[in-house]
Order: structure tokens, then C-alpha cells, then sequence
């Protein structure tokens, strides 16, 4: 059976489904499974047995969920467990605390639960994605601590079972992220030594290119890659421009097999079939079985269930076109209309590669050009032009987004009259930053919980992203720099309108932040707060009202709106 876990309304449950296809039911648990971010994992395994699943949950616990019987409590450590990983021998499986910390526990499918240790050291502030080498005497990890962010510089954390012997490796000036084992105990993980994320095994690379096949580290559980399991070769998803595509590279001849285009994640290979999450430009999320039996010919596909999202794929939606201009990037969805949503992803350490976005479908729809863009500091370019952004957040980033929208006017897609930026967090401080300082060049601006104040993000935010600053903005007792690179000191020079909205209850960019921006620019910002949500939305009666206020914002700013 292949499982997967489900959200739906912020409500998250474990599904099986026949992996030659078939009707998908429910793999009842105990608590709700705690599901990831994306395409990230990290939440379930299943007992090598075939007896259960051990899944971590929404209240913090680790639980064994036997197929036909009750679930049982494994820990109880009243702290956030995730991430568990089975002993391929079945005798214990490991999991990470709190994002700090690794512990193993012993397991008997019959007594549960039987004793428990911690594996690390402590030396490293946050510890990610265990996973137990198929011997089960080896775990390993990603491990890293401030300033350094897992993208920055991250190594890999060896422990000896039972002795705990610890060793950590890291190459010199990059990052290593998703380390596991190859099934003949070789050791594999992807690094950006080389200045883009390649897979390697053993320190060799499985296909090395100017290209990223992977993401960065914002979560636990991603699998990007997948090592056959006779170890002949490795599926990996490369990104190209912003678009995702599935191949096969046999490891002895370098022979590269292309299997199918999209973004692909949590890549998992039993036999000759490759499972798979997939999402697309106009296909939404999918998990999809590849019959990889005959590499002479294209895998055939096999849909096993689509996302809540189903539907979206009987309209008409668009694949985005590449824009490379002065050396920077972005993507257009094409509606011809003469206005453009000018759109900047989060992060900024990231990417909205071309997989499925209902957002961007739903203003698309409605005759809005969106043009994507990828300021420095975006990933799926390389190191270089993410690293570009270092010291530069809030002021290298605008200056990007400026020129692209100039690119824009001077192709006639738009004008200033016609073009609003739009974007939320990270991309909130490029849309402040925008209308503070290159207001002349659109109509207005949307924003959700941005970041306006880059020193109160330092100094008030959750652990993850406390140091954040320390690399994108610099010292952070250079107070005038701080000043400089915040918007909200600026607000002053907005003269467009901006809409902003809020949770009351973001962890990482408090409300204070969009209140502060209000008292400093004054009537020109509108602020919607929605109560109990945090960073981002998770009613839908809220995501809709977004929808409804922001298109009501936009035909009141907007010159020539039409629906």
C-alpha cells in the first residue's frame, strides 16, 4: 500500500491507496498526524513489519498506529516530536525534538515503547531528519547553528548504535542537506560545493550541472532524490528556470532518462515502480506511480489520488513563459489584458517554482498578466545569486523587482497605472519597500504579514529564523543599517494604496509589525487583521474574504479595471 497524509481545512489525516491504483481510504490513527510544509515529509514511516505506521502528531508525541488496532503513545516527552525514522531491523526508530535534538527509542511492535536515549551532543542548534543506515548500527542527520542557516552551512552528524560514538563532517563553505544512506549502506545527501545542489554519493556527483535538484531546508522530511533499489541509479528532480523535471541517471553509464515534467517530492522507489508527489502549472498536486520496469521507453504514468484542488484541472490554465533579462529572473503568465500583478515569493531564501498555484490561476482568470519574479536572493539559480542578497535584504531585492517591473512597462504588458505588487512575509518587505521607494512605477500594493522592520524580526520571531538577519541584513549592532533597510522607517514616502492583512497570532512576523506600519504611513494603508490565524491562513472563510477584499481594493486603485 502507499501512504500519504492528507490536509484538508487545516485538518490533516494519514490515506492509503493500492499502488497500481484504485479507491483511496482511510489509515485510521489516534491524534491527527502533524503534516509537513509542501513537499516536505517527516511525519510518518511505516513499520518494517508491514504491521503500522509510527507517525508523529499534532499533539507533539510520537504514536504506533497498528493496522487494525488501536493506537498507542510511544512518548511522552511533552515536547514536539517529528521526523521519525525505523531501524530497517524494526527495533527501535529515531526522531528529532524540538528541531534541536535526536533521540532513539526502542520499539517492539507487541510491548511498544521500551526504553529511550538522546543521540546528539548538543554541539549544534538544530538537528534535522534522522534516518538509520540499512545495517541499523549508523544514524545520521543534518545539523547546523547560528548564524549559519541550513542553506548557509549545514553538515552531516554521524552516531554509532549502541556505542553513541559521534562524528560530524561539513565541506568548507557550503551546505549539506538530505542525508541518508544508499541501500548498499553507501552514504548519499546533496551539497552546493560545486556552487549548485547536486546530489552526491560518497562524495561523487550523480549528475553534476549548472542546474539545483533540490530545495532549501525550510522544513523536515524532503526527499528530492531516490537511490534504486539495487542501486543502480538515482531519480532526482531538477529545476529548470523555475520548472521541475523527474529523471534517471544510471550511475554507470551517466545515461539520463526523463520521466516526467513538474515539480516532483517525497520521492519513494519499492521495486520498478518511483511514487511520487507532482504538481504542475495546470496540474494540481498529485501522487502518481511511474512504472520504471523498461527505461527504453517513457515510464508510463499512474495518477493514484489528486489534492483537494481537484477541478482546477478542468479549466483553462496557463504554463508561465521564462523572462532573463540583465541577468535576472521570473516568470509570466500571460492574460494580455494590459495590467500585471507583479508577484514576489517569500523566503526570500526560495522559490515559486512553475507547480500548481490556485492563486495565480484565480487572478490569471480575471485577466491579470502575472509576472513571478525571482529577485537575488532567490534559490534555483544557484549559490552565487543566492548568496548575492547577503547583507543586501530590503535594498538589492527592491532594486530587482524595479527592474522587472520596468521590463514589463517597456515590453507593454502594463503600465504604472495598471501594475501592482503584490506578495506576503518576506515578499511583504519587497512590496513596503516598493511603493516607499519606486512608487512611481505601479498603482498600488498587497501585502500578507510582511516584513516591514527587519530589527524587530530580529528581535521577536520564532527560533528558526532568530538569526536570520545575521546574514541577509549584517551586524546587528549597526543600528543605521538596520534603519536603512527597513521599509516602515520609510513609510512616510508611500503614496500609493497598500492593503495589508494579518493574523493576530503570527509567531513570526508579530501583528505589531503591520500596526506600526499604519501609525508610520497613515491612511494610505488599509490593515485587515484576521483573529486566531498566525503566518499564514488557514480558514478558508478568511482566505476567501482575502480574495474578495483584495479584488475590491484593486478595482478602486486600479485605472481601466475590468472584470
Amino acid at each position: 500500500m502507499v501512504a500519504f497524509v492528507q490536509r484538508w481545512r487545516g485538518a490533516a489525516s494519514i490515506m492509503v491507496i493500492p499502488p497500481n491504483g484504485g479507491a483511496e481510504r482511510l489509515f485510521s490513527t489516534g491524534p491527527d498526524p502533524a503534516p509537513g510544509r509542501g513537499m516536505g515529509g517527516g511525519c510518518f514511516c511505516w513499520h518494517p513489519s508491514g504491521q503500522g505506521v509510527v507517525y508523529a502528531a499534532v499533539d507533539g508525541e510520537i504514536w504506533w498506529q497498528p493496522i487494525g488496532r488501536a493506537a498507542v503513545q510511544l512518548t511522552a516527552l511533552g515536547r514536539e516530536c517529528r521526523a521519525p525514522n525505523m531501524a530497517p531491523n524494526g527495533e527501535y526508530f529515531v526522531f528529532a525534538v524540538d528541531d534541536a535534538e535526536v533521540w532513539q527509542q526502542e520499539m517492539d511492535v507487541d510491548v511498544c515503547a521500551v526504553a529511550s536515549m538522546r543521540l546528539d551532543s548538543g554541539s549544534d542548534s538544530f538537528c534535522f531528519d534522522p534516518v538509520v543506515s540499512p545495517c541499523s548500527s549508523t544514524v545520521v542527520w543534518q545539523g547546523w547553528s547560528p548564524p549559519d542557516m541550513p542553506w548557509d552551512g549545514a553538515g552531516v552528524v554521524t552516531c554509532t548504535v549502541p556505542s553513541g560514538e559521534l562524528s560530524r563532517w561539513q565541506p568548507r563553505d557550503a551546505a549539506v542537506q538530505q542525508p541518508r544512506f544508499v541501500p548498499d549502506g553507501a552514504r548519499v545527501w546533496v551539497d552546493d560545493a560545486s556552487g549548485w545542489l547536486n546530489v552526491r554519493i560518497d562524495g561523487e556527483s550523480v549528475l553534476a550541472e549548472s542546474a539545483e535538484q533540490a530545495g532549501p531546508t525550510w522544513g523536515m522530511g524532503q526527499r528530492s532524490f531516490v537511490v534504486s533499489p539495487d542501486c543502480s541509479q538515482v531519480a532526482l528532480c531538477r529545476n529548470e528556470s523555475g520548472f521541475g523535471r523527474l529523471v534517471v541517471v544510471d550511475r554507470s553509464s551517466g545515461r539520463v532518462t526523463n520521466v516526467g515534467k513538474g515539480g516532483h517530492g517525497q520521492l519513494t522507489w519499492v521495486g520498478d515502480t518511483l511514487v511520487a508527489l507532482r504538481s504542475g502549472a495546470v496540474t494540481p498536486t498529485q501522487i502518481v506511480a511511474y512504472d520504471l520496469s523498461d527505461l527504453s521507453v517513457k515510464p508510463a504514468r499512474t495518477v493514484l489520488a489528486v489534492g483537494p484542488a481537484a477541478g482546477w484541472d478542468q479549466i483553462e490554465l496557463p504554463e508561465p513563459s521564462v523572462i532573463e533579462v540583465d541577468g535576472l529572473h521570473a516568470r509570466r503568465y500571460a492574460a494580455g489584458a494590459g495590467r500585471t500583478l507583479v508577484w514576489v515569493h517569500g523566503g526570500p531564501t526560495d522559490q515559486w517554482q512553475a507547480d500548481f498555484r490556485p492563486r495565480i490561476s484565480y487572478w490569471w482568470s480575471r485577466g491579470w498578466d502575472v509576472l513571478v519574479v525571482d529577485p537575488h536572493g532567490t534559490t534555483g539559480h544557484g549559490r552565487d545569486y543566492q548568496r548575492a542578497l547577503n547583507g543586501q535584504w530590503g535594498r538589492l531585492d527592491v532594486d530587482d523587482t524595479a527592474a522587472l517591473i520596468r521590463h514589463a512597462h517597456a515590453e507593454g504588458w502594463a503600465t504604472p497605472e495598471t501594475t501592482v505588487v503584490i506578495g506576503a512575509s518576506s515578499g511583504g518587505l519587497t512590496v513596503v519597500a516598493t511603493l516607499a521607494d519606486y512608487s512611481e512605477l505601479v498603482a498600488a500594493g498587497v501585502t500578507s504579514y510582511p516584513v516591514s522592520d527587519v530589527r524587530a524580526l530580529a528581535e521577536v520571531t520564532h527560533r528558526f529564523e532568530a538569526h536570520y538577519t545575521d546574514t541577509l541584513v549584517g551586524d546587528s549592532t549597526d543600528q543605521k543599517l538596520f534603519v536603512e533597510l527597513s521599509p516602515v522607517n520609510r513609510a512616510e514616502q508611500i503614496t500609493k494604496p497598500l492593503l495589508v492583512f494579518h493574523g493576530s497570532d503570527d509567531p513570526v512576523v508579530p501583528l505589531e509589525q503591520s500596526e506600526r506600519l499604519v501609525e508610520c504611513a497613515g491612511d494610505v494603508v488599509t490593515l485587515v487583521v484576521y483573529e486566531g490565524e498566525g503566518h499564514g491562513f488557514r480558514d478558508s472563510a478568511n482566505t476567501q474574504d482575502e480574495l474578495k477584499r483584495t479584488a475590491a481594493f484593486l478595482r478602486d486603485s486600479v485605472t481601466s479595471w475590468h472584470l
